[in-house]
């Protein structure tokens, strides 16, 4: 049987040019790259390289970029590494982000809180969007951080993060005071372009994950804009400028540079992300059309081009993604580290769905990878998984 994987929000698959640029740097180039010799210095002119990679594709100074072992380390990192000095020295800080963030950030935001930094917690729309002038509303003057996600990964709803940061920005100059502003980036890279001296000159911190742009699992970047001082989550060796102490993982920095070079010719390449949306666009229009009863949630919102979110009404999703997998198809019901959760998902009930709604939902999520034939396979299978279901109810 071919596998068809509608799950890239969940990880990408590792492109063979990645695979062959990180290959060497497990067997032949492995020194240390805080060593003098010519191995160890060898590994840190690779690591330099794909620091340069990672700052083209975001259009930042390389010096900016700290590398992570991933998203969650990136999440933590930022908030932590902004709100941790606050509580050391008893002064009152406040926080604010959604009630959409993916649970690195939502977890973190929790963690902070118990500890003392307040914290607004900001609902989205119906659409899944965040309303700049409502996080506006929220500022304080001892706001000190605002982390607001640039893409949604269940629903794939761009957020308006630049808006949202200029806002921001005005009131703490009017306030006389300084907030810094961090989004989550991971589901944008490679599907959007990051452009941070432009749209985003007023985002102060953002994190990528490799797995979410066909790197290997286990690498990330948080980027920190010049001036910016971030407290470190380890304390070991002054590695990444001293806020990421640990020898760096070579191979995955390497990957995950080939990975940004890859996805800065994507982005130049107007018809690559269009084909994507195209297909996206078919799956959704025609699921929606043949199956009763189907809904595409956030449909309204400008989303990234490779995802969709559909209710089957009168589905569980966990049993059609059980039924799907057992056709070939792999696609997911909600982010994948809450895969194994009873809970709803909490991004679909913060844009008041009910649990029962929100547990009929099942996220589809192609890959740069994905055919027009597997899309053609999937809309055979898929109609005909929900009417068996619905049959047994």
């Amino acid at each position: 049987m071919q596998r068809i994987y509608l799950d890239a929000n969940a990880t990408t698959p590792v492109l063979p040019e990645v695979v062959d640029a990180m290959r060497p740097f497990w067997t032949e180039t492995f020194g240390n790259p805080s060593s003098a010799h010519q191995s160890g210095q060898r590994t840190r002119s690779a690591v330099e390289h794909a620091r340069a990679s990672v700052a083209t594709l975001l259009h930042c100074v390389a010096k900016e970029v700290v590398f992570t072992s991933g998203g969650t380390e990136s999440d933590n990192l930022a908030l932590s590494g902004i709100l941790q000095p606050f509580l050391d020295s008893g002064e009152s800080a406040h926080l604010i982000t959604t009630q959409i963030e993916h649970h690195a950030v939502l977890y973190a935001a929790e963690s902070l809180e118990r500890r003392g930094i307040e914290v607004t917690y900001i609902a989205p729309t119906r659409e899944g969007l965040i309303d700049p002038t409502t996080v506006e509303a929220a500022l304080k003057p001892h706001t000190k951080l605002v982390s607001v996600m640039l893409a949604n990964n269940e629903t794939g709803a761009i957020q308006p993060v630049g808006k949202i940061a200029r806002l921001v920005k005005e009131f703490a100059e009017h306030h006389a005071t300084k907030i810094l502003v961090h989004t989550d980036a991971v589901q944008a890279a490679a599907k959007l372009p990051i452009d941070l001296p432009g749209e985003f000159k007023n985002v102060d911190l953002l994190s990528l994950s490799g797995h979410k742009m066909y790197a290997p699992q286990g690498t990330g970047v948080l980027f920190v804009r010049k001036g910016v001082q971030l407290a470190p989550l380890f304390h070991g060796g002054p590695h990444e400028r001293q806020r990421r102490a640990g020898t760096e993982n070579v191979p995955g920095i390497v990957a995950l540079g080939r990975a940004a070079e890859l996805a800065t010719q994507s982005l130049e390449d107007a018809s690559r992300i269009s084909n994507l949306a195209t297909l996206r666009d078919r799956l959704e229009t025609t699921l929606l059309a043949t199956i009763p009863n189907a809904h595409a949630n956030a449909a309204n919102s400008l989303r990234v081009p490779n995802t969709t979110n559909i209710r089957f009404d009168g589905i569980d999703a966990e049993s059609l993604l059980i039924a799907l997998d057992m056709q070939g198809i792999a696609a997911s019901f909600g982010a994948a580290c809450q895969s194994g959760a009873t809970e709803p998902s909490h991004v679909l009930l913060a844009m008041g769905l009910t649990p029962t709604e929100a547990r009929s939902s099942l996220r589809l999520s192609l890959s740069r990878l994905t055919t027009a034939e597997e899309i053609d396979r999937a809309l055979e299978i898929i109609p005909a998984a929900v009417t068996r279901l619905r049959s047994l109810q």
